[in-house]
């Protein structure tokens, strides 16, 4: 298997790892009284299934996105001289007086 395959598939397995937990603690502490929701429904089981695997989603990507952007070798560089913007004058605009009646 390819090294960028395992990669991705490691960094997706965290991501939903951290779903996992994240979504237990919400239920642990109860936070909008999700816990009573979820057991004390006759569904309660696909809310908590859809719950992991939507916050599973959003994390994997999370989770791939800021390993890969870390992968990113510094120049060593701190930047260039930066240049100040020009300022913007402010020019008169000559103004004509129209006769309304010509319009």
């Amino acid at each position: 298997m390819p090294k960028l395959v395992r990669f991705y598939i490691r960094h997706t397995i965290i991501g939903f790892l951290v779903a996992a937990a994240f979504v237990a603690m919400l239920l642990w502490f109860n936070v909008a009284n999700l816990w009573h929701l979820i057991s004390t429904s006759d569904v309660g089981l696909l809310a908590a299934f859809l719950l992991v695997m939507f916050h599973g989603i959003v994390f994997s990507g999370v989770q791939f996105g800021i390993s890969i952007m870390r992968m990113g070798e510094d120049d060593g560089s701190d930047g260039g001289r930066r240049d100040a913007l020009p300022s913007l004058d402010a020019l008169p605009v000559p103004v004509r007086e129209t006769d309304p009646a010509r319009r």
